[in-house]
């Protein structure tokens, strides 16, 4: 397990030695003493988090509200800033999920989330309590990514796919960082502009402006916080200019640039997420990809 030190934090991660057996799922194992009050930062991911130590993460959301233990949050959670998570002695496995397989993965429609966190018991039922004391029961975190692998291979066999043109429409906004034109993915898959946007946001969680937008913030989140210039990024990001920059990141996170380059949620992704959290992309035919491509 390798630690993490910025600032006064220091935390153990621990990361899989080989990858899912499910493409669109990375994880990560984290052991925190004290976690105290961590910025949320929107993440183009469903995020679902399994913890099986002494202590349990908590979250404090807007209104007050607070979620605790085991956890599921659909893309984008956490933008405005508002959300913090603390605790002491947490032990968790982290997985980001693509909203492509995350239907079937979570057995709901990332939709159902609206943006928020549940309970994954909620979502589970007793089989969040089973892989809780099953990922507590070993002492390998080798072990608990194989043990939470074989449990998301299961249910993503079983579930519902989306439709490859949802599919191919996420892929193109994510492999391009956000840099498509969104009025253009209807044209690429061949669909209206009306069905692509309601069959997207019904499985996916976000309508495709938002989708973009928050792949262009992500990707220009991680460039500041590997010392790029806010200019620079601005420009190479695809923003109008540099307050472009600044209002997105304000949008999403509640700070600014210079402040989210510094935040440890996205300091510590070079080594809990080597690839920066990029997923292996699930298949989506080669006809479709060629045929809409071509057309």
């Amino acid at each position: 397990m390798r630690t993490f030190v910025c600032g006064a934090a220091m935390w153990g991660v621990e990361c899989p030695q080989r990858p899912s057996r499910v493409a669109g799922v990375t994880m990560a194992g984290f052991r925190v003493r004290d976690l105290d009050a961590l910025r949320m930062v929107p993440h183009p991911a469903v995020t679902l988090l399994l913890e099986f130590g002494a202590g349990s993460p908590v979250l404090d959301c807007a209104a007050g509200r607070q979620q605790r233990g085991s956890m599921v949050a659909g893309p984008g959670f956490g933008s405005g800033g508002a959300v913090r998570a603390w605790g002491e002695n947490v032990e968790c496995v982290q997985v980001r999920v693509s909203p492509v397989i995350a239907r079937a993965v979570l057995g709901a429609s990332p939709a159902d989330l609206d943006g928020a966190v549940v309970s994954l018991g909620d979502l589970w039922g007793r089989e969040a309590s089973r892989i809780r004391e099953q990922l507590g029961h070993v002492s390998s975190w080798q072990d608990r990514f194989a043990l939470t692998d074989a449990l998301l291979a299961r249910r993503h066999e079983a579930g519902p796919p989306v439709d490859p043109e949802v599919a191919w429409a996420w892929h193109l906004i994510i492999g391009s960082h956000g840099l498509v034109r969104v009025d253009g993915l209807a044209a690429e898959v061949g669909w209206s502009r009306k069905r692509l946007w309601s069959r997207f946001r019904s499985q996916l969680g976000l309508p495709p402006k938002r989708a973009v937008k928050l792949a262009r913030f992500d990707h220009a989140a991680h460039r500041l916080v590997a010392g790029d210039g806010a200019a620079q990024v601005a420009a190479d990001a695809g923003y109008a200019d540099q307050s472009h920059l600044h209002r997105d990141v304000m949008a999403f996170t509640g700070a600014t640039p210079s402040t989210v380059a510094g935040e440890l949620f996205l300091a510590v992704d070079d080594i809990a997420w080597p690839s920066r959290g990029t997923l292996a992309q699930p298949h989506v035919s080669r006809d479709l990809r060629l045929g809409r491509r071509q057309r």
